[in-house]
């Protein structure tokens, strides 16, 4: 295996491993669409967070070994076999179908091979770093088996209780790599971690797209379709330009400037923790959308005066809500500045699903697109003028 170097970039070989990850997260996004209540909500919600450990492992692990190396990248391909059948089962992991294998034990075993798959691969990379080893050791024996036999035992459960299990084995693998430290851990170079974490932010506001051409599919087109389509990519435009524009620059720059521990702790703080409901976030959009495109679309079932309905209606704009609280939570840690437009802006998309329910979707999606878009303008003009406050004061 070949160690990067601190300006090392994303590999090919990275992107072509992400590319089973877009299959995944469309797989959460059906498993909300099939069964839109809280406990499948919140059992999505639990399959995402352990996707997203898995795709996390990797892109530490890219970080101080060449992906595109022969042995790393058939480390890669392995990972992502195991991946793929892990997404295979996600429509019924919590409703495991008549015939076949069971579903919620194969999901969980193939988990934990990749888990292990990566333990072994970071020990195997560094051979003589023994703080490293130190380090896997303890997140062996604290952030993965426990979590694992969780899931085991939840496996033979259903409904409320299995997600439950679960739920405690994120939670307690969450708190276990907290609890480790970061002692061992290194970011070799911050540039392809920052752009490794965009990466999948774009893969998942690709998701959200794809939803909205899923969301009619079958159906005729019609001009309340293309104004629904334009608006909701609207929606998707202003969450990247939050993120990509007045984000993640100061994050990496951030990254850039700290060195050893302080480095590795931002880096786990912003990007393994606080992308997380990030990510969630705009998967909680794309189901919103999907729904307001079908209803649209679907004239025969629904008139344009229709709204949405249930936990849909919040996942519209709460989805938005949680995304740029996240945003929020991202530039205080990695900048120590509170965001009162991004803060404001997340709280009253929570709070908004209560009004969503009473308007028509076509409209509550358009007032959404003006809200973000309102958003974007203000937090640019406030980051703007800070930064030239900042400057004035050198």
């Amino acid at each position: 295996m070949i160690a990067t170097e601190g300006g090392h970039r994303v590999t090919p070989a990275e992107l072509f491993f992400d590319l089973v990850f877009v299959y995944a997260i469309t797989q959460v996004t059906a498993l909300m669409a099939a069964d839109p209540t809280a406990l499948r909500m919140l059992g999505a919600t639990v399959v995402l967070a352990l996707l997203w450990w898995c795709w996390c492992c990797f892109a530490w692990l890219g970080n101080v070994v060449r992906a595109d190396s022969g042995a790393m990248f058939a480390v890669l391909v392995a990972v992502m076999a195991v991946v793929l059948i892990v997404s295979l089962t996600v429509p019924e992991v919590y409703d495991d179908g008549p015939g076949g294998l069971y579903a919620p034990l194969v999901f969980v075993l193939c988990y934990g091979a990749v888990r292990l798959l990566h333990l072994v691969t970071y020990w195997i990379s560094s051979p003589g770093d023994e703080a490293l080893h130190v380090t896997l050791r303890r997140t062996a024996l604290l952030s993965v088996a426990p979590p694992f036999v969780l899931l085991l035992i939840g496996s033979a459960f259903t409904g409320l209780t299995q997600a439950l299990l679960w739920l405690g084995a994120v939670v307690i693998d969450y708190v276990g790599i907290y609890v480790t430290g970061s002692s061992g851990w290194r970011v070799a170079s911050p540039g392809h971690f920052a752009e490794r974490h965009g990466l999948i932010v774009i893969i998942a506001m690709g998701e959200s797209i794809v939803a909205i051409g899923v969301g009619v599919s079958g159906l005729p087109i019609s001009w309340p379709v293309l104004a629904a389509a334009a608006t909701g990519l609207l929606v998707v435009a202003g969450l990247w330009r939050v993120y990509f524009r007045q984000i993640s620059e100061a994050a990496e720059h951030r990254l850039t400037v700290l060195e050893g521990d302080d480095r590795t702790r931002l880096a786990r703080d912003a990007y393994t923790f606080l992308h997380l409901p990030l990510v969630a976030g705009i998967v909680f959009t794309a189901l919103g959308m999907k729904t307001v495109l079908h209803q649209v679309a679907d004239s025969s079932h629904y008139d344009l005066s229709e709204p949405l309905h249930g936990l849909v209606a919040w996942a519209l704009t709460g989805g938005v809500g949680v995304f740029l609280l996240a945003a929020a939570a991202i530039v205080l840690r990695t900048t120590g500045q509170r965001s009162a437009v991004l803060i404001v802006g997340g709280l009253g998309c929570l709070a908004a699903g209560a009004v969503v329910v009473l308007m028509p979707a076509l409209l509550a999606l358009g007032l959404l697109a003006a809200a973000v878009t309102a958003m974007v303008v203000l937090h640019g003009r406030r980051a703007g003028a800070a930064a030239s406050g900042g400057q004035r004061a050198q």
